[in-house]
């Protein structure tokens, strides 16, 4: 007899991040990304707080958790977190804003298409946050 397997595809659900500082992070992403606390526990000694974007709680979290080594990327390192605006006018206001506050790693640019026009910011742990217009995804994709 025939074995039958039932093929299940994962949803990307969460992103982990231990981080050095967590109510700076916290603060980081609630400012620049709009992400609200969306739940929040003791586990064992530790803060563990769950970031999302409103209205896609169910689809989508942070997870930040302290006591991280934080991350410092190197120049050419382009790992990071991206988030979709709706105009190349709030990727350039989101640029003026980390530039006043120290923190835009990348200058608004124009690249060919998937990648759009976006800036890049360093979180306060060190990680890269990309805003992007008119990538495939988000608000602004093209298609």
């Amino acid at each position: 007899m025939p074995m039958t397997s039932s093929v299940t595809t994962p949803a990307f659900t969460h992103l982990a991040l231990h981080v050095r500082d967590l109510a700076a992070c916290l603060a980081f992403y609630r400012d620049y990304c709009g992400m609200n606390v969306v739940h929040e526990r003791n586990d064992g000694g530790v803060r563990v707080v769950w970031l999302a974007e409103p209205g896609r709680e169910k689809d989508f979290i942070i997870v930040m958790l302290p006591g991280g080594p934080g991350r410092d990327q190197a120049e050419g390192d382009f790992s990071h977190l991206g988030f979709a605006l709706e105009s190349k006018e709030a990727v350039d206001a989101i640029a003026a804003r980390a530039e006043a506050a120290g923190c835009l790693a990348w200058a608004p640019r124009q690249e060919p298409y998937p990648v759009g026009y976006y800036c890049g910011l360093k979180d306060p742990d060190g990680n890269f946050v990309e805003f992007s217009y008119g990538q495939p995804l988000g608000p602004g994709a093209e298609g």
